[in-house]
């Protein structure tokens, strides 16, 4: 049994963790007032995922969600207390080795002045849209080496 690997960040009304388990199974979560647990089975050899974490603060268990996808499984833990921001995810103040702040969705949102306290309701239109189409461009015609080939013909010749 293994941890899996972790990366958090803190909103508003809201706490997010995505546990980074590709292909998870059996997904088990359980919110408590104070703690919250993750469990799975994931990658290809099916390695048993267990996580427990005694929160920093309290948060409302009927209100949290979480959404599986085929590369991760992405909680949204909804504080008890909004507007309250949490510097760490944890009670204590133990560096757990699994777990990281998600650097790309950190944002020092009580120095903002517009509000986001409509993330939490978008957080379930979000999460409908995760895993979906390729949003990638089309890349054909990336390797055309036309360019490359008129430029041979404009170089003097040194004889």
């Amino acid at each position: 049994m293994h941890p899996a690997t972790a990366k958090w960040y803190d909103r508003r009304d809201s706490v997010y963790i995505e546990f980074c388990v590709a292909d998870s199974k059996d997904v088990k979560i359980n919110f408590e007032k104070a703690k919250f647990a993750f469990s799975c089975l994931g990658g290809t050899d099916q390695v048993k995922h267990e996580n427990e974490v005694d929160l920093f603060e309290a948060i409302d268990q009927n209100e949290s969600m979480h959404k599986r996808t085929d590369r991760s499984v992405l909680c949204c833990l909804r504080k008890a207390e909004p507007g309250k921001p949490w510097p760490r995810l944890t009670k204590e103040k133990a560096k757990l080795t699994w777990l990281s702040v998600d650097f790309n969705n950190w944002k020092d949102w009580e120095d903002d002045s517009d509000e986001e306290l409509g993330n939490f309701d978008r957080f379930s239109e979000m999460m409908n849209n995760m895993g979906g189409e390729d949003d990638l461009p089309d890349l054909d015609g990336a390797d055309d080496d036309e360019s490359a080939d008129s430029d041979d013909e404009k170089m003097p010749d040194l004889e």
